[in-house]
């Protein structure tokens, strides 16, 4: 059986046995989590969330760049056509992890400089190889983004060879 055999099986004993069509778009947390697209960190396994609970956003390395911020903004306004708004009561969490494949693209400057939009001489403050200081870089990011007003912004790092995360920056 192929791949794609095998999702479709799968998803069709998830529509037998755990779908649920009572679930709303907004998420009932009021939540955003940012995260890698590493198949090692899927934050809602992560995170142990359930179905309809959070929104996640995923991309390379977890990062918060000029992209995600567009797409955040181009979010808030979907919500806002249906008459809601993200703002005061949401919260986002960047959620970085230890041995991120990112950072096997250090010597690769040109590459990492047009993935953040920033000149290759502001790379440093990126913080690739160091998941502490870049979720405390994106948390900044975030919250310095007047676009997305009023929301809690907080930043976790998971580790890969224990399965726990610790909060580098508080809500």
């Amino acid at each position: 059986m192929g791949v794609v055999e095998t999702l479709t099986s799968r998803n069709a004993d998830f529509a037998a046995k755990q779908f649920s069509s009572d679930l709303r778009l907004m998420p009932s947390l009021k939540t955003i989590v940012i995260g890698c697209v590493d198949p090692r960190v899927d934050p809602n396994a992560v995170l142990g969330v359930a179905p309809g609970e959070v929104a996640t956003i995923r991309n390379v390395g977890g990062r918060v760049t000029p992209g995600l911020l567009s797409e955040m903004v181009m979010l808030r306004k979907v919500v806002q056509a249906g008459g809601g708004d993200i703002g005061p009561g949401w919260e986002f969490v960047v959620l970085h992890h230890t041995d991120c494949g990112i950072t096997r693209l250090e010597g690769q400057p040109e590459m990492l400089s047009a993935f953040f939009e920033v000149d290759q001489n502001q790379l440093a403050e990126q913080a690739v190889s160091d998941p502490v200081a870049a979720v405390a870089h994106d948390v900044a990011t975030l919250r310095a983004d007047t676009r997305l007003p009023g929301v809690r912004v907080s930043g976790l790092v998971y580790d890969v060879k224990t399965g726990l995360v610790d909060t580098v920056v508080k809500p």
